[in-house]
């Protein structure tokens, strides 16, 4: 799988909505290998999007369609200031759920010292997870350069959300998160989508 981030601030949210939901009905049909896309604004204006697809070979067929470089154009402009991109191979998609029932998505962006044990931690105890926190619908976690990540994690709901947040871990749990946070660099940014944007191939 290969994801693309996009982020940046814009001002009008609805707009950037009316923007993806135009992509998804009149160019996703014709995006070869698109998996699905997430995609919301925070309170604070701050957009991010992750677009999911087969291969990096699928998305750059999907970038150089001229329909996709005149939607783009278009969409450029809702932004305050030039957008960022990310790319990644590495990607570690855990679903238990369907993600696309989400009603709440929290995006992290960060940077760890030990990106190998990081997955191992995360490949670990997925059935105790899944029990402790069945808030969470899946997962998916892109890494980047440097150690550097974007995790997106879906719920059925903030108030879901965070109630887990509030519960005690078993020992075995608290134990991985615990050395998880110590392989973090400097602290997280956080996108709490209120209002999930989530697409998929019809």
């Amino acid at each position: 799988m290969f994801v693309q981030v996009i982020q940046g601030q814009v001002a009008d949210a609805e707009r950037a909505h009316a923007a993806l939901d135009q992509w998804a009905r009149d160019l996703a049909p014709g995006a070869t290998g698109w998996l699905g896309s997430t995609a919301g604004v925070t309170d604070d204006g701050r957009f991010i999007a992750l677009a999911r697809f087969e291969s990096e070979e699928a998305a750059r067929r999907n970038s150089d369609r001229p329909e996709q470089d005149r939607w783009w154009s278009e969409t450029a402009r809702l932004f305050s200031s030039e957008p960022t991109f990310k790319d990644s191979s590495d990607v570690i998609p855990d679903v238990v759920g369907d993600p696309d029932t989400a009603g709440f998505v929290q995006v992290m962006q960060g940077q760890g010292t030990d990106s190998d044990r990081a997955r191992e931690l995360m490949s670990q105890d997925s059935t105790a997870w899944a029990d402790f926190r069945p808030d969470i619908v899946g997962s998916i976690v892109a890494a980047h350069e440097g150690g550097a990540y974007t995790m997106a994690i879906y719920f059925t709901s903030e108030e879901a959300a965070r109630e887990g947040e509030r519960k005690e871990p078993p020992a075995e749990l608290k134990a991985q998160m615990e050395e998880m946070d110590a392989l973090s660099v400097g602290v997280p940014e956080f996108f709490d989508l209120k209002q999930p944007w989530l697409y998929s191939p019809r």
